[in-house]
């Protein structure tokens, strides 16, 4: 955890049909100073959709050699490389090559699409790599489901998550820029 992280702590149900995982997760996410709720609902996001027992938060904004999330072995090779936000293609190039898989969550709107426009060719030729977009709407209502504490009932099924929060539900779609939405 950074210095001055703002800690957040997250009770997650995940009920996930298409890979029929049924877990509860209990979270530390610790927020840099520089980090959005944004991107820190898109980091938890991004841990229902792939959750499993060895996914683990990387140090992210405070390391460069390690991604958002990343599953290992328990030999120690990198299953998956998970980076969120608009990294640089030398980056998921790097992630590619130590990785099995990888997968960028992409938000923001028109900032992701302009991204995604000027390295979709060169990104093209990594076999691996997923490109998932949230789309902007639904990043918003997900930040708005922040809070230090939060309780979450997640709720996966047909490659949409809903997500339930109190009396609130949302309901998420990524859409697949490039690769399948297929979790492995």
């Amino acid at each position: 955890m950074a210095l001055n992280a703002t800690i957040h702590k997250a009770e997650l149900s995940i009920s996930d049909m298409d890979r029929h995982y049924y877990a509860s997760h209990a979270l530390t996410l610790a927020r840099h100073p520089s980090e959005t709720e944004e991107r820190l609902m898109v980091r938890l996001l991004a841990f229902v959709l792939f959750a499993d027992e060895r996914l683990e938060f990387g140090k992210g904004l405070s390391d460069e050699d390690e991604p958002a999330l990343w599953r290992k072995a328990y030999t120690d090779e990198i299953e998956l490389w998970i980076e969120v936000g608009q990294p640089d293609e030398s980056r998921i190039r790097k992630a590619c090559g130590r990785a099995r898989q990888v997968v960028v969550f992409t938000y923001g709107g028109r900032g992701a699409d302009i991204w995604w426009d000027k390295l979709a060719g060169a990104l093209a030729r990594n076999d691996n790599l997923a490109v998932l977009d949230i789309p902007e709407t639904d990043v918003r209502a997900l930040a708005a489901l922040c809070d230090r504490g939060m309780r979450l009932q997640c709720l996966i099924q047909d490659g949409e998550l809903q997500l339930i929060s109190g009396d609130r539900t949302l309901a998420i779609r990524p859409q697949a820029r490039m690769g399948d939405y297929a979790v492995a």
